[in-house]
């Protein structure tokens, strides 16, 4: 499936979507998205994102947040360790997100559908988490976390206090003695600034010394003294911090449940809303399903201000259609849109059009593009040979087929005879099938053949543009010599042409297309040919 997903482009579709997702458990369903093959799971999926995008217009984005570490964190605790002021506050900030995600959904509670109500399995945990704001903030244990710890810092506070001015009271009691006016910190300890020279002046525990050696580095005995009292206090501090976080892991322990079924309901509403951002995104339309059919259809991928919309409809009486008009005129990006559009609807997503209904396919089978490998030695002919024995070796009444350019590649006679014989493989088959070919022949199989139907994009020959419009129930006209004629080619070149192609009266169309003085110029050219091959015979 995955190369259906590229030929059809889906896997940008994909890409976009996970863009509007947050959690990466989300993302990793969005990459490996496959279409439902069952219609109540489809129709489910189509509902989920209908509900969403009902959300997304009334109250705008929901608070999602991503719950990627919290897991791990709940492994943490659930393993008896301890999580730190950070990782707690972290799981605050979770709660506090589930908990105005909740209040999003109970606002949706009055449009009757299903997708609000995902509120009653969301837990804020109130309780825990007004305990983790009371604890922790800014990433550290908060002084009223409990009496003892604010008790504790207020005692080593005063500690230091008394340190800063029995240190200060030395200072002053021995300004010839020291290098500086100013106490400073070393190592942790309050010390003194103290020449060299008079180190045995003061009394006390040299710390450290400048790059110089001139100054030292003095922790006074008095200060010492004070210092030990503040070692003490500041293990307590640390045991009481190490108690208190603890506590609160084993809060988080023992709502593991709670936890994890938080981050359930969240990577489901994440999947959900990403679906319903990217309607919102590309305007989209909820299709039904039940025939193929598509009203004023846009590529996802094309430009909405330029893309002309696309009509179609197969699947009742017509199982098969076979597109036919000019280069460039859009006949390989009408087919990918219709095999696009399956893909996205049988994936729950909306589709951007203006209606559409589409039917359940077991399967897409592709074969767009030259297919050329020069590793695998495959030609453009050989890799669509292949390609289209594999899709009659897979296909079923309930495939959808697409198959661009039918039997190019190879000689024209024989490619539209191979193709001739797709065809009616296909037909045969039952199932639904777009393809896009040159040969008329094959236009005249798709008027004779029961159940198939002949399209063709517009062309308008007066601007000789393409139209890029798809027109079902008659054939088209490659256009080539239109074309040709647009890009420069010479008038005398294109009746040649026309000549070469269409016998000796050439393409009418063409023909009264081109100047008439060239015609006249051109006869006697034609003639002398003529006697020229009578005189050899």
């Amino acid at each position: 499936m995955n190369r259906t997903f590229e030929t059809l482009e889906f896997n940008h579709i994909l890409k976009q979507l996970e863009e509007y997702a947050y959690t990466e458990r989300s993302k990793e369903k969005i990459r490996a998205l496959e279409p439902y093959l069952r219609e109540t799971d489809v129709k489910v999926a189509l509902r989920e994102t209908t509900e969403a995008r009902e959300m997304l217009d009334k109250f705008g984005n929901p608070p999602l947040v991503t719950l990627d570490q919290v897991e791990e964190l709940l492994n943490t605790a659930q393993k008896e360790g301890c999580l730190t002021a950070e990782q707690l506050e972290y799981i605050g900030i979770t709660l506090t997100a589930v908990e105005r995600l909740k209040d999003y959904l109970s606002r949706g509670k009055h449009l009757e559908s299903g997708l609000p109500f995902y509120e009653a399995d969301l837990y804020p945990m109130t309780d825990i988490k007004e305990e983790l704001a009371a604890s922790v903030r800014n990433n550290q244990v908060q002084d009223y976390a409990s009496k003892y710890l604010k008790d504790t810092r207020e005692q080593i506070a005063r500690t230091e206090e008394k340190m800063r001015t029995k240190a200060e009271a030395v200072l002053k009691a021995n300004k010839d003695a020291v290098s500086e006016q100013f106490i400073t910190s070393r190592n942790g300890r309050i010390c003194i600034p103290v020449k060299k020279d008079y180190k045995f002046r003061i009394p006390g525990t040299v710390i450290d010394k400048s790059s110089t050696g001139a100054t030292l580095f003095v922790e006074p005995v008095l200060v010492a003294k004070y210092g030990e009292e503040l070692q003490l206090l500041k293990l307590d501090e640390e045991n009481e911090v190490r108690r208190i976080l603890y506590t609160l892991t084993a809060l988080i322990a023992e709502q593991q449940e709670l936890f994890y079924e938080n981050i359930r309901v969240i990577e489901k509403l994440d999947f959900i809303f990403a679906k319903g951002k990217l309607s919102a995104a590309v305007c989209g339309t909820l299709p039904k399903i039940n025939l193929e059919r598509i009203r004023n259809g846009r590529h996802p991928l094309l430009d909405p201000t330029t893309c002309v919309p696309l009509d179609f409809e197969i699947g009742q009486k017509t199982r098969g259609i076979i597109i036919t008009g000019p280069n460039t005129g859009g006949k390989t990006v009408a087919i990918k849109t219709v095999g696009l559009y399956c893909l996205m609807a049988q994936c729950g997503l909306h589709l951007p059009c203006g209606e559409a209904d589409i039917c359940m396919n077991s399967q897409i089978l592709c074969d767009i593009g030259d297919g050329q490998n020069m590793t695998e030695n495959l030609s453009t002919f050989s890799a669509h040979i292949t390609n289209a024995l594999d899709i009659l070796r897979r296909v079923n009444r309930e495939s959808l087929v697409v198959m661009d350019e039918l039997g190019s590649g190879t000689d024209p006679a024989e490619g539209m005879g191979i193709a001739i014989a797709i065809l009616e493989e296909l037909r045969k088959s039952g199932c639904l099938y777009l393809v896009t070919t040159h040969y008329p022949e094959v236009k005249q199989y798709g008027e004779n053949a029961e159940g198939v139907c002949n399209a063709r994009m517009a062309f308008d020959r007066e601007t000789l543009k393409p139209k890029y419009r798809l027109e079902i129930g008659r054939a088209g006209e490659s256009c080539a010599f239109y074309i040709a004629k647009s890009l420069g080619m010479p008038a005398d070149m294109l009746r040649r042409a026309s000549q070469a192609a269409y016998g000796e009266n050439g393409s009418p169309d063409i023909m009264d297309a081109l100047p008439e003085q060239l015609e006249r110029r051109s006869a006697p050219v034609i003639q002398k040919e003529k006697i020229h091959k009578n005189h050899q015979t």
